[in-house]
């Protein structure tokens, strides 16, 4: 049996970060959708999403196939179900469908998954967390972090910290080898600390779990990280950092604040730019959804979301509750606006896309990395 997470019909409420990448990328906790699936599960998936994008990823597999909404948060209860269902059937709970199983003969597309007539349900009455909108990953970001540490260092012996830091409840701290911490404060007393495997924490750093910092990734010298944080792999970070979210390949190197945001792939902050997380009124926030043409109330406590591949310049000021696309180069006088469109350019003017696509290659050299072919005809078919 093979298993492949599916793009549900509602994957424009997770704009910007589901215009570039599936459902199933998005990351919060210590993985991403797909990663917490292939660990509960045991096994590798295949993800199926929108045309445009597909291409990213590997083809559809034929044959007996599991199919599962990517946006459904996995869980040990929940993947032993899936597994048992028989051929034909399929798995539901109060909000609509979570997982069916099928034989299918040729690679399937994501509109024939919407159209699929199953012969049986299965009715799942336990808890089902299902990530519908961007902010719902902060608001479970810390839950997620202690949920994911428990789970994956149960039976795993952490590295040894060197003498110099100073630790606050060592046992809710764990860490990979190869990874670096010299003359730090890391304190887990509120949740835990996860330091991957090749990370280095510099000096002068201080640290408030929970926070998640991923393999190769560097916390520069002098940063302060609160609980709430999540670093994925090959990011450098640096500065005031609280309660967001970076995925891999990102960078916040230098001083400024990034507060309750969540920031895409390849994205960077110049030197000295901040965010606003809060009104001067401390009123309610809207964030401008682009894809939908809507906007959405996100509470009182809103930073960024960025989407994959945009650069933010030296000293920006980024409003409250801002929202920018993919692959925008920002740069402006004052306060920014708090949205931009997919391929901004400064503020107004649209970034022609092989430009676009050239500075993406930069950077991405930048860390050893190489764009193919198949990327670049996606940002193509995107623009």
């Amino acid at each position: 049996m093979q298993i492949v997470l599916f793009d549900n019909k509602q994957r424009d409420k997770l704009y910007p970060f589901t215009t570039a990448r599936a459902v199933a990328g998005l990351k919060f906790g210590m993985f991403s959708l797909q990663e917490r699936w292939e660990l509960f599960l045991q096994q590798q998936t295949s993800i199926l999403t929108t045309n445009a994008i597909q291409p990213f990823y590997n083809e559809m597999p034929i044959g007996d196939v599991l199919l599962i909404d990517a946006a459904i948060v996995a869980n040990e209860q929940l993947a032993n179900q899936i597994l048992k269902l028989p051929q034909g059937h399929y798995l539901s709970y109060s909000k609509g469908f979570i997982a069916g199983r099928i034989f299918v003969e040729n690679p399937l597309t994501l509109n024939q998954v919407f159209n699929i007539g199953f012969n049986d349900v299965h009715n799942y009455n336990a808890e089902v967390v299902r990530i519908d909108s961007p902010l719902q990953l902060l608001e479970c970001n810390s839950t997620f972090i202690e949920d994911d540490f428990k789970q994956y260092t149960a039976k795993k012996q952490s590295k040894n910290i060197d003498a110099s830091n100073t630790i606050i409840a060592p046992s809710n701290i764990f860490i990979e080898d190869g990874a670096t911490i010299s003359c730090s404060i890391l304190n887990a007393i509120n949740g835990p600390i996860y330091i991957g495997k090749n990370a280095t924490i510099m000096e002068g750093s201080v640290i408030r779990g929970p926070f998640v910092i991923g393999e190769n990734s560097v916390v520069k010298m002098g940063a302060k990280i609160y609980g709430g944080t999540t670093i994925g792999s090959n990011c450098v970070v640096g500065g005031e950092i609280k309660n967001t979210i970076l995925h891999n390949f990102s960078n916040k190197a230098h001083d400024g604040y990034l507060g309750d945001s969540i920031v895409g792939e390849w994205c960077n902050f110049g030197a000295g730019t901040s965010n606003s997380n809060i009104k001067n009124t401390a009123s309610e926030i809207k964030l401008f959804n682009d894809a939908l043409k809507t906007n959405i109330n996100a509470g009182i406590k809103c930073g960024v979301l960025m989407g994959h591949y945009t650069r933010v310049a030296i000293n920006s000021s980024i409003n409250t509750g801002s929202v920018f696309g993919i692959s925008c180069n920002v740069f402006g006088n004052g306060l920014l606006p708090k949205s931009l469109s997919n391929f901004t350019w400064g503020t107004e003017e649209k970034y022609e896309i092989n430009k676009a696509i050239e500075a993406i290659e930069n950077w991405q050299k930048l860390k050893n990395q190489t764009m193919n072919e198949r990327e670049k005809e996606i940002i193509k078919n995107i623009q």
